[in-house]
């Protein structure tokens, strides 16, 4: 299961987001959150929740999808390589797992008193949090991977839908949740058309408009796979910053594919369509 994504957009949501993922954790003043490749391993940071004009602890957020013996040895690494980079910030990992039976044993120290790793497991907060919060917005998205029962799941989906559609939220904000809630729904019924999901959530938009779909699905799905990806890219782009001017459309449609997948692996931290294609060239 490809989480990293998803639990990244999550995060980006803001302090609540945050509070609902680690079981309860609050941040104490302003924090910023992004995805960091730590190039001496070349591994990602799933979420990186970074203090702002204050000196508070910086946070290693990942999340473990499937067991993994070695999930904590490796989260510690990422630790030590972040905080040798930054050895003037305090440094804090937090580890999620969907059960407590997949939390590994080792490192011991990981489980002691004072341990900079806190471990966390959704199956032992997240259903009591569910039953507490049930209209809150940042809880709902993950039923589907908290609800066991199918056919309940299958029922209550157009209301943890409209729970996002209803809720006060940023409309960015509200975006973000959506996307995340259809992407728990693709992955929890892999053998599910699209169309079955979008009739399941009782989507109003076709299900290829949807962000999910675009975002995380969509890569190469199209018949000829660089023309899907320059579709897919262009459709991303515009919804994130407007109409695309010609040249970054004509940039997107003869580009290459290793070219389009670098781009489309790029365009959540892209803060302009200049940023991540390049600036336009002019004769």
């Amino acid at each position: 299961m490809k989480t990293d994504h998803p639990i990244y957009l999550f995060l980006r949501s803001g302090p609540e987001a945050f509070r609902v993922l680690t079981g309860g954790m609050e941040l104490q003043g302003p924090y910023s959150v992004c995805s960091l490749t730590l190039k001496d391993i070349e591994r990602r940071i799933d979420g990186l929740v970074a203090p702002e004009g204050h000196d508070g602890p910086t946070y290693v957020v990942e999340f473990q999808a499937q067991p993994s013996a070695k999930a904590l040895y490796n989260l510690n690494s990422k630790i030590g390589l972040y905080g040798e980079e930054h050895p003037e910030r305090e440094v804090l990992g937090i580890a999620v797992f969907l059960h407590a039976a997949d939390i590994p044993q080792h490192p011991s120290w990981v489980h002691a008193p004072g341990s900079p790793i806190q471990c966390v497991a959704f199956d032992t907060f997240l259903r009591q949090l569910i039953e507490r919060e049930p209209d809150n917005p940042f809880v709902v998205v993950f039923a589907p991977l908290m609800m066991d029962s199918d056919t309940e799941l299958s029922e209550r989906a157009p209301a943890l839908w409209q729970s996002i559609q209803q809720a006060p939220l940023a409309e960015d904000i509200r975006e973000t949740l959506s996307n995340v809630l259809e992407f728990w729904f693709f992955e929890r019924y892999k053998d599910k058309s699209e169309e079955e999901i979008w009739t399941m959530l009782n989507l109003v938009t076709p299900i290829e408009e949807t962000k999910a779909y675009q975002s995380i699905f969509a890569k190469g799905k199209k018949d000829g796979k660089a023309e899907g990806q320059a579709n897919t890219l262009h459709r991303q782009l515009t919804r994130r910053f407007g109409p695309l001017q010609p040249w970054a459309t004509q940039r997107i449609t003869s580009a290459p594919e290793a070219q389009l997948e670098r781009w489309l692996d790029g365009i959540f931290d892209a803060t302009s369509v200049e940023d991540l294609l390049g600036a336009e060239e002019r004769h």
